[in-house]
């Protein structure tokens, strides 16, 4: 069974500096139906103005992951973490017990981002940061694992039973999947415009997956997208 939820359907917001679409019920938008699917509880697709962004501010009990498609993101955090995330890197971090960052664009050109948000398999965990970097070729006309609970090829590792990809595809590239029976996946598309199982889904489209095993992801235009294999 696939369920589209489409890009016009996610919450919306545009704050002048930022410009942001929630998959799932985020701030001011709430919507029942969509509080998030599985262990998965927040992406939201951000633009953000030149030499703007989020001034410091807490989190805790939550797993955080950052994609850059555009630009870059200039990060600080209560860790003594400084560092800038840029397209084809991709950055967790774990909130645990309490953490305070920062995420500014430092450039004079938008910032581009995803930032998801996973529940993690336990509360009080201590606080974490990684960065690794999955170059265009690592993903091209495959499913790249990003992050993963074990950290399989070398992956950044989240703790919870979640195996993230990503795939860059051209134009009539086809990239297969399989699931493991009583696993559910969820699709985010980036950019461009496949089909899921002969299903359409476009650009800001998210796809949530149950009783399927075999997954065909076939591009009508070239293609990002990131799949999350969740319990």
């Amino acid at each position: 069974m696939i369920y589209v939820r489409t890009s016009e359907a996610r919450g919306h917001a545009n704050h002048g500096w930022l410009d942001t679409h929630h998959t799932f019920s985020f701030s001011d938008y709430y919507d029942p139906d969509f509080m998030g699917f599985r262990s998965l509880r927040v992406i939201n697709e951000d633009t953000v103005a030149p030499r703007r962004g989020f001034g410091k501010h807490p989190h805790r009990d939550m797993e955080i992951l950052t994609y850059v498609v555009s630009g870059a993101v200039e990060h600080q955090d209560s860790m003594g973490t400084k560092a800038v995330i840029r397209p084809g890197e991709v950055q967790r971090m774990s909130a645990g017990t309490g953490v305070l960052h920062s995420e500014m664009n430092p450039l004079d050109e938008p910032l581009h981002l995803l930032q998801i948000w996973l529940l993690p398999e336990r509360q009080g965990l201590p606080p974490g940061y990684e960065q690794k970097r999955f170059d265009n070729e690592e993903r091209r006309g495959r499913f790249r694992v990003v992050a993963s609970q074990d950290g399989r090829d070398g992956s950044l590792t989240v703790h919870q039973d979640v195996v993230l990809s990503a795939t860059v595809l051209g134009e009539g590239e086809k990239v297969d999947y399989v699931l493991s029976p009583g696993r559910h996946a969820w699709l985010q598309v980036i950019r461009g415009e496949a089909t899921l199982n002969g299903v359409t889904v476009k650009a800001g489209d998210g796809a949530a997956v149950s009783e399927e095993t075999a997954l065909a992801l076939a591009a009508k235009a070239p293609t990002e997208a990131l799949l999350f294999d969740m319990a």
